[in-house]
């Protein structure tokens, strides 16, 4: 049993906290546009330094990544973190009650809804972030099939247990493998830079070399969110490892508008906010909220647990657990992300200034979901640039950012025939380009808060059965 401290500051955070998520959860509660204002007013009322717009091509360059100082070490799970003496760490730990094991446990928990087996193992790939090894969190399925493998990115705030609805699927036909990426979930949480090229550039090195552990020579890689703007990354850097690239409602893609601060004079009180919640980072209000986090964020986002309730058993309860142990560990790559983040939503370098820099002739499907707050546009803008290139950009109705579990089915079965074409050799059927006066509404530059920083806002709509003809109509080769 872990011993929670009660401090009066605390317990005044938790007062502020309650009262942060319960503003933020007022969507449910208020018309979906008066929401997205409020989201587009916190993002306009912080001021953002200009950055160099070329300085991302550091990101790529070629190093002798070999450290003279690297300290071997155990996998992250041998050593109990709840031991921790009397640490800062681990008097943390005694506020938040939560440990690596209980991690583990909430995702063993989700994971035993799959039909299919999987294997889960750490890999170690060195050095690649400050002078300690770091461990990397693997569930891999199929490993026996030949076909080409199948690569998944988590968004931000989540870890490996999201992908539960789509597993069993997508390893059918050939190996999946999922990873916890560096300082989420159940990998290693080492100390990034603080400098947003550098933090990028260790994100994408410890990709490459966990690659290379698990022998992976090519394979189709598919990132959701901010695992889609680190794969579009890695691609730029590895394009020869790469047969299909996929980006699932990606994050970071748009340039923040010119304008957006000069759109509207804001009340000084949402300004205040605006720079209150600005050196935070997104997902502090959980820890802050200690013991009480786990019903906080089990009260404060029904809508997770709903998208999960017809596979999972017991959702509204293994759901919100297992976000609350990814999310309440040690923040260093919320940290790292929050370095990335410009504003509350935008990235310092967007990944859109950046496509030229994808090699000619990679295959490209961009997915969105017709309801996320996520702009649709840079995946028709990446269309119009790589016109000598494969891009297909599919919109999935009645999905929100979580496309792959709001309409699981339909994410898969797109899936698998990205994967069956590039099997073959082939190329799927480009989508049809949807016109902008018959898209869904979306927020276009909404950037993001504390209600979408688990990758989704609450949805207050009805889900449509509508989908997209050519997705429904899929070819089975």
């Amino acid at each position: 049993m872990i011993c929670v401290v009660q401090v009066p500051w605390k317990l005044y955070l938790i007062i502020l906290t309650s009262s942060l998520l319960h503003l933020f959860h007022g969507e449910a509660h208020s018309s979906r546009n008066r929401y997205q204002k409020w989201k587009a007013t916190l993002s306009a009322v912080v001021d953002t330094a200009d950055y160099n717009k070329t300085a991302w091509t550091i990101i790529y360059e070629d190093r002798n990544e070999e450290k003279v100082y690297c300290t071997p070490s155990l996998d992250p799970e041998t050593t109990d973190e709840c031991s921790s003496g009397d640490s800062w760490f681990g008097s943390w730990l005694r506020w938040c009650p939560t440990s690596l094991s209980l991690l583990r446990e909430a995702e063993k928990t989700l994971l035993s809804n799959l039909k299919s087996s999987y294997r889960g193992r750490y890999i170690n790939v060195g050095c690649a972030v400050g002078t300690k090894e770091s461990h990397i969190w693997t569930v891999s399925l199929n490993e026996d099939s030949n076909n080409i493998p199948l690569v998944l990115l988590h968004g931000f705030g989540s870890g490996v247990g999201l992908w539960c609805l789509n597993f069993d699927s997508l390893s059918v036909n050939r190996p999946v493998y999922a990873m916890d990426i560096i300082g989420f979930g159940r990998s290693s949480r080492p100390a990034f830079t603080m400098d947003p090229v550098e933090a990028e550039r260790e994100f994408i090195t410890t990709i490459e070399l966990w690659r290379q552990k698990l022998a992976l020579e090519k394979f189709v890689l598919l990132g959701h969110s901010f695992g889609g703007f680190l794969a579009a990354s890695y691609a730029i850097k590895h394009p020869e490892r790469i047969h299909h690239l996929i980006l699932a409602d990606p994050w970071g893609f748009p340039e923040r508008p010119l304008d957006v601060d000069g759109q509207k004079k804001y009340p000084l009180w949402v300004k205040a906010i605006g720079v209150i919640l600005q050196p935070f980072n997104p997902l502090s209000v959980i820890r802050t909220a200690g013991p009480l986090g786990p019903k906080l964020l089990q009260k404060a986002r029904p809508d997770l647990s709903r998208k999960f309730s017809g596979m999972v058993k017991d959702a509204e309860e293994v759901i919100p657990n297992y976000l609350y142990h990814c999310n309440a560990q040690n923040p260093t790559g919320e940290s790292a992300f929050h370095t990335l983040m410009a504003g509350f939503g935008w990235a310092k370098y967007p990944m859109i200034q950046r496509m030229d820099s994808l090699r000619k002739g990679m295959p490209m499907t961009v997915i969105y979901g017709s309801r996320s707050w996520v702009d649709h546009d840079p995946g028709f803008q990446i269309k119009y640039m790589r016109k000598d290139s494969y891009v297909d950009v599919q919109v999935i109705h009645g999905a929100s950012h979580h496309v792959y579990a709001d309409k699981a089915e339909v994410f898969n079965k797109l899936i698998n025939d990205i994967g069956r074409h590039t099997d073959n050799g082939t190329l799927p059927k480009l989508a049809p380009d949807v016109p902008r006066t018959s898209r869904e509404e979306n927020s276009g530059t909404i950037g993001l808060t504390v209600s979408n920083t688990i990758n989704v806002h609450n949805d207050d709509t009805t889900d449509e059965s509508t989908v997209q003809a050519d997705v429904l109509n899929m070819p089975d080769n």
